[in-house]
């Protein structure tokens, strides 16, 4: 939606100071950033913790944060492409400790085989990512030179993929319930046959996703790559990788990888199994929506409550997800804008799930347990304009 040009300027206005003043810039971004002359990206930075607040930093910052992320593709995708690259290169590789069939957890041959078994599951959700829209499938202007320099004959990611054999013995790490239903905006193509190959020297957006993930697996073993992420990454990626300002456009790939990781530093329990019913993990958060709920709607929680749906039918996914999944694309970039700049952090959220409820409260009310599951796990209002005045509402209304 077109912003006012005094809007606009009230965003420069806060964005010109020496020092960003971060709860105007808050208070602005939480009713909507506009995309004019990259407005958004930047304030999205700033949200996320990656840019300081004071200006001044913000040029020797960059260049070290991306700097460090070559050095991140030079360790884990370009080292271990030309190890590989060059192994048919002399027989007596095979009388050395480290080859193929080396039981040694240690091995380099064992850290090889175990993050492909990762770096195929990030690759059959990359490709995935929103098949409604061309985005993704098409060639990005920046390509990575240090990846696709014509002289290297190593193995990337892409080739690394269609030469593995693992793929009957890939682990889907998923957490239940993310993929559960996939709404009807999310149609998948019937094969990734169909998916055109780019030619050699240019790669496809979804491929620079696959590279992000793939890093930040092996940054974070802990964690590493939980089905569910490729959809936390993408929203990311298509705003930074849209940036009007082309300097900054350049270097997407980088920036998008750090404000990840310090997304995830905020939501990842989410992800964690073992943390479920903590204190901080998603069902706690899950019966804090069913319990705003009935603070805000008693009868509708009642409702629920009678008929069994509980709350990790639905909330699950939309908490988990940040929505990405309920609404088309532009929409989730506008919902973001508020979450990001929700100073307590993703309370908000629980309130935009307790405001998508009772907006369909009377068709709640009204239908039993399908009608109802269906209802929930395929959201049937589309403005999200609508959702968040009502989710300011009942923030308002505390």
């Amino acid at each position: 939606r077109g912003f006012a040009p005094l809007r606009i300027a009230d965003f420069q206005e806060v964005l010109g100071e020496p020092t960003v003043a971060l709860s105007k810039l808050r208070e602005l971004c939480f009713s909507g950033i506009p995309f004019d002359g990259g407005l958004r990206c930047l304030c999205w930075k700033i949200l996320l913790n990656y840019l300081p607040l004071e200006k001044a930093l913000w040029s020797s910052l960059l260049k070290k944060q991306r700097d460090l992320y070559s050095q991140f593709l030079k360790e884990m995708i370009i080292q271990p492409g030309i190890a590989k690259a060059n192994l048919g290169v002399s027989r007596e590789d095979v009388t050395l400790e480290d080859h193929p069939l080396n039981p040694n957890p240690d091995s380099r041959w064992n850290t090889y085989f175990k993050d492909n078994e990762v770096l195929l599951q990030i690759d059959k959700d990359v490709r995935r990512l929103y098949p409604d829209m061309a985005f993704f499938q098409r060639p990005t202007d920046y390509p990575c030179l240090l990846i696709l320099d014509p002289q290297n004959e190593f193995e990337t990611l892409r080739r690394r993929v269609e030469q593995t054999t693992l793929k009957s013995q890939t682990v889907a790490r998923n957490r239940s319930g993310v993929t559960n239903v996939s709404s009807p905006l999310k149609s998948t193509p019937s094969s990734l046959s169909e998916y055109e190959v780019l030619p050699n020297g240019c790669e496809a957006h979804w491929e620079v996703v696959e590279r992000i993930l793939f890093i930040y697996a092996k940054l974070n073993p802990g964690i590493a790559y939980v089905q569910g992420m490729n959809e936390i990454v993408g929203p990311l990626y298509y705003t930074f990788a849209t940036d009007p300002n082309s300097e900054w456009k350049e270097h997407a790939e980088a920036d998008t990888f750090f404000c990840f990781t310090n997304l995830m530093a905020e939501i990842r329990d989410n992800f964690i199994k073992s943390l479920d019913d903590s204190q901080c993990g998603i069902t706690y958060k899950m019966e804090k929506v069913y319990s705003t709920l009935k603070e805000k709607d008693v009868e509708l929680y009642l409702k629920l409550q009678e008929q069994n749906i509980k709350p990790q039918f639905f909330a699950f996914r939309w908490l988990t997800l940040l929505l990405s999944q309920e609404f088309l694309l532009p929409d989730v970039i506008r919902i973001w804008d508020s979450l990001f700049a929700d100073d307590k952090r993703f309370d908000f959220l629980l309130l935009v799930c307790c405001a998508m409820l009772t907006l369909i409260r009377d068709q709640l009310l009204e239908g039993d347990f399908t009608l109802n599951m269906r209802l929930l796990q395929d959201y049937p209002i589309s403005d999200v304009h609508l959702i968040l005045k009502k989710a300011k509402e009942l923030q308002d209304s505390k």
